[in-house]
């Protein structure tokens, strides 16, 4: 359980401002337990998507406008809470879930596709490092 709640923290750290590879924790958690990849990649979706929406929040809560990536603006006023399906990515993810809550996209479209993606990644590096 504590190796769980562990794989969870470095989920939702990684979905912050903190560059921390959650993949890794992913990885050391499936050498040790191989037999529990469905349970590993769910707690490291859940952890990461929860990091995410944390961020959304803050956009969202400080309306004030930042120095957006103006890359990120683009995103997501083209193809709105679809978007956030790339938030998994480097650079870029964090300016996607921040700049979706401070133009106050629907949070459960948001929290769907950031979800969706994020899965995606996570069962794409267990399916590897089987």
């Amino acid at each position: 359980m504590l190796e769980l709640t562990a794989l969870f923290a470095a989920a939702f750290t990684a979905a912050t401002l903190l560059p921390l590879p959650s993949e890794a924790a992913l990885l050391a958690y499936l050498h040790l337990h191989p037999e529990r990849v469905g349970v590993a990649v769910a707690t490291a979706t859940a952890g990461n998507t929860a990091g995410g929406m944390t961020t959304y929040l803050i956009g969202r809560l400080f309306p004030r406008r930042k120095e957006f990536s103006p890359r990120a603006l683009f995103w997501i006023r083209r193809y709105g809470a679809a978007a956030t399906l790339l938030a998994w990515l480097p650079v870029i993810g964090d300016a996607l879930c921040a700049v979706a809550g401070w133009l106050r996209l629907n949070w459960l479209a948001v929290l769907a596709f950031m979800a969706a993606g994020r899965l995606a990644r996570y069962a794409a590096v267990a399916y590897y490092a089987a």
